[in-house]
């Protein structure tokens, strides 16, 4: 019962973030509301029982919704919504064209003739998961993902000239930096 109003609360909440999406002005506020939703349906995900599928979509919708917000900051012409926008193009065709796809794959859902479930669940479904995505390669892509990682990060590190402690030189407890660069906290 309560995983039932669970899934109907992240269903709404999910539901009321995708239209602030559209309603709001900033391209920034835009994307978090974006990111709201998809975590509204990673909890749905959770609810049914796929826990690493739900850590997944948590994992990769956050971090996508905040590199996109770090773009949507520095290159868009409006980023905090000073000034009136629209996120809205062509509305008429677009709710024209969602209603129809509404109504088909509603109808779908409710004149299919779905299987029955046979046999049992698996006793770990995490694993079966894994490999009907994967199959034999899950340890091949797990690796893949870890040096990906791990390139982020050093291409981060390498395009730093600078170190956090580089304008205090070998002495951190100096009273002021010697930092070659002026500016930053405090000038």
């Amino acid at each position: 019962m309560l995983s039932a109003v669970l899934a109907w609360v992240l269903a709404l909440c999910a539901v009321t973030a995708g239209v602030l999406v559209f309603r709001f002005d900033s391209m920034a506020r835009a994307t978090f509301a974006l990111l709201a939703a998809l975590l509204c349906v990673a909890g749905e995900v959770l609810l049914l029982g796929l826990q690493y599928l739900g850590v997944v979509i948590v994992l990769m919708m956050t971090i996508e919704m905040a590199v996109m917000a770090v773009f949507m900051i520095m290159f868009m012409m409006n980023p905090a919504g000073l000034m009136p926008m629209a996120m809205l193009h062509n509305t008429r065709a677009a709710a024209a064209l969602c209603a129809a796809l509404f109504a088909l794959l509603a109808t779908g859902v409710l004149t299919a003739d779905w299987p029955r479930a046979t046999g049992r669940p698996p006793a770990d479904p995490t694993f079966e998961l894994g490999m009907s995505l994967m199959g034999p390669q899950m340890l091949t892509m797990m690796t893949l993902g870890t040096a990906l990682f791990a390139t982020i990060v050093a291409t981060v590190v390498l395009a730093t000239r600078r170190g956090r402690y580089d304008r205090w030189g070998d002495d951190l407890r100096a009273a002021r930096p010697d930092d070659p660069a002026r500016g930053g906290v405090g000038r």
